[in-house]
């Protein structure tokens, strides 16, 4: 696993050795960056980060700041080597070391995208934490994306937000979400 593009394409990236982290794949980080276009500037949230691949994929892409949010201590430690690796100055990164209900009261908006990865088989379970969260910190022109099992329907968005878009890539989707014009 590496980073794909921007000032540190190429990186390599430390993974856990558990079934418990998923890292989004180089070739969906790809064509999601493909998508998003450039993130100059922007502010982007990595929820359940993992590795930290999202986010250390935005900011080598020029964004501004990355806030990660991730619970798994072993994930934690990947994360916090990938950091470490690629020389982020931490002024552009903030690390949130809780589950994603307890951190979403400290988010620090708004988020221009923001990338939420759950574990697949409780994305039902997360989905209104998930919204809650994007209804509060996303930012009006912003984008939101939940990654999800292909075979497993996308969620559906309650009021004020709408799905834009869904991808597909061998067995991920990534739906987009966009605050109603």
């Amino acid at each position: 696993m590496r980073i794909v593009g921007g000032v540190w394409g190429g990186r390599r990236l430390a993974a856990p050795r558990t079934n418990d982290t998923r890292p989004t794949s180089d070739r969906v980080r790809e064509a999601l960056f493909s998508i998003l276009g450039p993130l100059d500037g922007q502010r982007c949230l990595d929820l359940f980060a993992g590795t930290g691949a999202v986010g250390l994929e935005a900011l080598s892409r020029g964004a501004a700041h990355a806030t990660f949010v991730e619970k798994g201590s072993a994930a934690l430690k990947a994360l916090t080597a990938n950091l470490a690796s690629v020389g982020t100055p931490v002024d552009r990164y903030t690390l949130l070391r809780a589950d994603v209900r307890r951190a979403s009261a400290r988010l620090r908006g708004p988020f221009a995208v923001i990338y939420a990865d759950p574990p697949y088989d409780q994305v039902n379970d997360l989905t209104s934490i998930l919204f809650s969260i994007l209804q509060s910190s996303l930012s009006e022109d912003g984008v939101a994306i939940i990654e999800h099992r292909r075979r497993d329907p996308s969620p559906i968005p309650p009021a004020g937000l709408v799905g834009s878009d869904v991808r597909f890539y061998g067995e991920t989707a990534l739906a987009f979400y966009r605050h109603c014009a």
